[in-house]
């Protein structure tokens, strides 16, 4: 297969769009975009450990001590969670959270 160079170099680049978007890396609005970014990530990463062990949001939620709607806030990624709330999430869907250095 044959690629044309030309056309290979006006393709965007992932780095230049996001600093284009957020700013330089390590810039406080990247530094913002990259919090909002992995908050999502561990969100869509409990959403589906919840589906898959088959535990409604509210079922989770009464598990957790909270109500549902904050459990749907934190699905949508609109409200970020103290890390104790994201343990009690993950010990609640069996699953284990472990700092590596």
């Amino acid at each position: 297969m044959n690629l044309d160079e030309t056309k290979l170099a006006k393709l965007a680049v992932a780095d230049d769009m996001l600093e284009e978007a957020y700013g330089k890396p390590g810039s406080s609005t990247r530094k913002e975009f990259e919090g909002k970014a992995e908050a999502w990530y561990y969100a869509e990463l409990l959403k589906e450990a919840r589906k898959k062990n088959k535990i409604t949001q509210k079922q989770l939620a009464e598990m957790i001590g909270k109500k549902r709607e904050y459990i749907v806030l934190l699905e949508r990624g609109e409200t970020d969670m103290q890390l104790s709330t994201f343990l009690n999430i993950t010990h609640a869907l069996g699953l284990r959270f472990g700092l590596i250095p």
